[in-house]
C-alpha cells in the first residue's frame, strides 16, 4: 500500500492515539494498528478498526475525562 501523501510504502505497526469526544474528554486507544508511512508522518487506519473505535467511543461516560482502552480485536 502507498502512502497518499508522499508516495512512500505503508507498513503494519501499532501505536497509541488520542481521540478527543468532547471539551473535557479524551480516549486514548493503546495498541491500535495502522499502516504507517516510512518516509512521512501519515497513517492509516483500516475501516474495521476505525468501527472498533467507533463503538468503544459511543460507550465512554459523559463525565469522565481520561479514559484509556487497550485495542482488542
Amino acid at each position: 500500500m502507498k502512502c497518499g501523501v508522499c508516495g512512500g510504502e505503508l507498513s503494519a505497526a501499532a501505536t497509541d492515539l488520542p481521540f478527543k469526544i468532547n471539551e473535557n474528554t479524551i480516549v486514548i486507544v493503546k495498541a491500535l494498528p495502522i499502516f504507517q508511512c516510512a518516509n512521512c508522518p501519515e497513517y492509516v487506519i483500516d475501516d474495521k478498526v476505525l468501527s472498533w473505535i467507533d463503538e468503544i467511543l459511543a460507550k465512554v461516560e459523559g463525565g469522565t475525562e481520561l479514559e484509556i482502552v487497550r485495542y482488542a480485536a
